[in-house]
């Protein structure tokens, strides 16, 4: 159970020109609690954390990091954020002990405090073997541990994951699902994916989105009651589904309202 609300989101959405990407999204997220973000492809997940990390700006809507607005408080909002954005890191050429130390600096810190920031990150993601190589030489999933480093390496109260996992063999994964686990009771976390048994090997709660709008929010158990995960992970983001809920909604906002006797 969270202790504190730490991310709020209040009817988020993202439209680009007649396009709604993100379609009036209400969630909130406290201490404690680890987040399943699911959906298929082109669903609204990655829109939907660029807008909490102020990479992309709100349509309409508020989010709130540890009670600042993204929009009015970005620098209070984002201090207290470690992203891990799809496709990160960015500088190639560096190598990966350069570009923990920019991060870190770029975060604030210096001297002896920038080099054990640097190193407890190191040793959480396991990158001493390539520590001095350019990160552009590096496999598909040491890259995303680099940046998973970056992401952790200020100790922040909100971790903002985005695919994690992704690219990473087996025994990786179970190394950062386990990093994961061990941080989840001091922070508040999200973890979009598109790994089902991610879910239930780390997740307390799962949101589900299809076509910018939610449509599942309960517990990892919850979800397994609906069937087996593939199929009721369909049935949820299926055209029909959608269309059905739609129906419904437009079928109670314009049902008659009784009259008082």
């Amino acid at each position: 159970m969270a202790n504190n609300i730490t991310i709020s989101l209040d009817g988020l959405t993202k439209r680009f020109d007649s396009f709604t990407a993100v379609n009036n999204i209400s969630f909130s997220l406290g201490k404690g609690e680890v987040l399943g973000f699911l959906g298929p492809n082109g669903a609204g997940k990655s829109t939907t954390m660029k807008m909490l990390t102020g990479y992309l700006p709100i349509t309409q809507g508020r989010a709130s990091i540890c009670g600042y607005d993204v929009v009015s408080s970005p620098l209070s909002a984002q201090e207290r954020i470690g992203y891990l954005p799809e496709g990160a890191p960015l500088y190639g050429d560096m190598s990966s002990i350069e570009f923990l130390r920019f991060v870190a600096e770029v975060r604030g810190f210096r001297g002896a405090e920038r080099n054990q920031k640097v190193e407890n990150a190191v040793s959480k993601l396991e990158l001493g073997s390539v520590i001095n190589k350019p990160i552009e030489t590096l496999s598909k999933g040491f890259k995303r541990r680099v940046g998973f480093a970056q992401a952790i390496l200020h100790d922040p109260d909100v971790l903002i994951l985005d695919e994690p996992t992704d690219g990473l063999d087996p025994n990786q994964k179970h190394q950062v699902r386990s990093l994961i686990m061990e941080m989840a009771p001091d922070k508040a976390i999200v973890i979009s994916t598109h790994l089902l048994e991610e879910v239930s090997a780390v997740c307390s709660r799962a949101i589900i989105i299809s076509n910018g709008n939610l449509v599942f929010d309960g517990t990892p158990k919850d979800f397994a009651k609906l069937g087996p995960l593939d199929e009721a992970f369909r049935e949820l983001t299926s055209e029909k589904s959608i269309k059905k809920r739609s129906n419904k909604k437009r079928s109670i906002k314009t049902r008659p309202k009784k009259e008082n006797r």
